[in-house]
């Protein structure tokens, strides 16, 4: 069989791909192992975000003045839950890209040579082939690994009890997002970090803040540690740290980082070799007809970022020459509040010799909507500008809705608006986008 173009991986990212070359009216076959949508739709973002909101929407009722503390019911939820991931049938979907005169192959996908995929015992001749396999949770190595109640983000977002106990292996944004989730459904938490601050790839700022705002939900936050065993006992999960304390839970789960899933993509039989992600160049190319996008890169495991790589393969294959730009990709941590950044902290921005300023300030000091919006309000906002320039390279907040208006950065440095113009312009009143207007007022440049 001979086609247009096969997507290998039918993520997002080979979603965004796949619909943009069947609707410019390409031969398309799809090809996905597990279910369409892949790891974004069904165990990761839809079904985390569902399960974060009904806390989240708790939680701010009690902050508004003359709300009285609604109840939950983790039965409703977590049949929301089911409805969301569509009860893990993506029959649907196989059905929706027949309509749309797509071929769809059930299985395992992997090179055999330029413009050939096989799928079992189906070969596959494609003039472009585009590769979205995606990632898997990285497991620890440590002893009694085996022997213990271990989760994933899968287990832990399909789950149909909450446990009573449980202890997250991880400080960065799943860990952080399970463990505030599970805590507000009442499971008693304990968090291990191996660094010494929570969500360290962020600028120090953050973590500060986000230590504050993690213990007011009673999570057990273990930073500077390391789970060097673990062991069975009885129904319980034991997970003994360097400095011989002992995690007690019903369930472990490692939050610990995800790699690519490479492994027999059958890159050999087109003479490319793999250290930790397919390469690709700056239009997501592999080779002459061979690209690839998503978590399976390696370049920045989001969902937004593998719709975006799609975008761009889809231009390219369409004679609609695009590079990828990843300066300001948005980067959100679901919690409450949540906590967005995009492009440099200042430490990075140093390290690549960049002359910057930098500046925070507390939202809920100056500005009116944080005050409107919650009692005992929440928010700071932080802004990163390069001398030389005088363009944002970075921003971060850490406040409610912050994955909203972070936008207002993400545009600005992807489009290097000068920063004069950006306090040139007039927010609406009352916002958290007014602070940006005071952040840059504080920047010495």
């Amino acid at each position: 069989m001979r086609f247009d173009a096969v997507v290998v991986g039918l993520g997002p990212g080979g979603e965004h791909a796949a619909y943009r070359l069947l609707g410019a009216g390409k031969n398309v076959a799809v090809v996905e192992r597990e279910l369409i949508g892949g790891e974004c739709s069904y165990w990761a973002c839809i079904p985390s975000k569902t399960l974060i909101r009904p806390p989240e929407a708790r939680s701010e009722a009690k902050r508004a003045a003359g709300i009285s503390e609604p109840s939950m019911s983790w039965p409703e939820v977590a049949a929301y839950r089911d409805f969301m991931v569509r009860d893990y049938d993506d029959s649907s979907q196989v059905k929706i890209y027949e309509e749309m005169g797509a071929t769809v192959f059930k299985g395992a996908g992997r090179l055999a040579g330029l413009g050939v995929v096989e799928v079992g015992d189906e070969r596959i001749e494609a003039d472009d082939v585009l590769l979205g396999t995606g990632s898997d949770p990285v497991i620890p190595d440590i002893e009694g690994i085996n022997e213990i109640e271990l989760w994933t983000n899968r287990e832990a977002t399909a789950l149909k009890e909450i446990p009573a106990s449980s202890v997250i292996m991880g400080g960065g944004p799943v860990g952080l997002e399970l463990a505030q989730m599970l805590a507000r459904f009442g499971s008693k938490v304990s968090l291990v970090q191996r660094p010494d601050r929570l969500l360290n790839r962020e600028t120090a700022e953050i973590s500060k803040l986000l230590a504050g705002y993690v213990a007011e939900d009673d999570i057990d936050v273990h930073t500077g540690a390391e789970v060097v065993r673990t062991r069975r006992d009885g129904n319980t999960s034991v997970a003994v740290l360097k400095d011989g304390t002992e995690l007690r839970g019903d369930v472990i789960v490692a939050a610990t980082g995800r790699r690519p899933r490479v492994a027999d993509l059958g890159l050999e039989t087109i003479g490319v070799k793999v250290e930790h992600g397919v390469p690709i160049d700056e239009r997501c190319r592999v080779a002459d007809g061979v690209w690839a996008l998503g978590d399976v890169t390696g370049v920045s495991l989001f969902t937004h970022v593998a719709k975006y790589q799609g975008r761009v393969i889809a231009h390219n294959i369409l004679g609609r020459d695009r590079v990828a730009d990843y300066r300001a990709i948005p980067r959100v941590v679901f919690c409450d509040p949540e906590i967005a950044t995009v492009g440099l902290t200042e430490e990075q921005a140093r390290e690549r010799g960049l002359d910057v300023v930098a500046a925070s300030i507390d939202l809920a000091a100056v500005l009116a909507r944080p005050i409107t919006y919650e009692q005992d309000p929440r928010g700071h906002l932080g802004v990163v500008a390069d001398r030389a320039t005088k363009t944002l390279v970075g921003a971060w907040a850490v406040a409610p809705l912050a994955s909203e208006w972070i936008h207002e950065a993400v545009l600005a440095i992807r489009a290097q608006i000068p920063v004069d113009v950006l306090m040139d312009t007039v927010a609406q009143f009352p916002t958290y986008s007014e602070g940006y207007l005071l952040a840059l007022e504080k920047l010495d440049i």
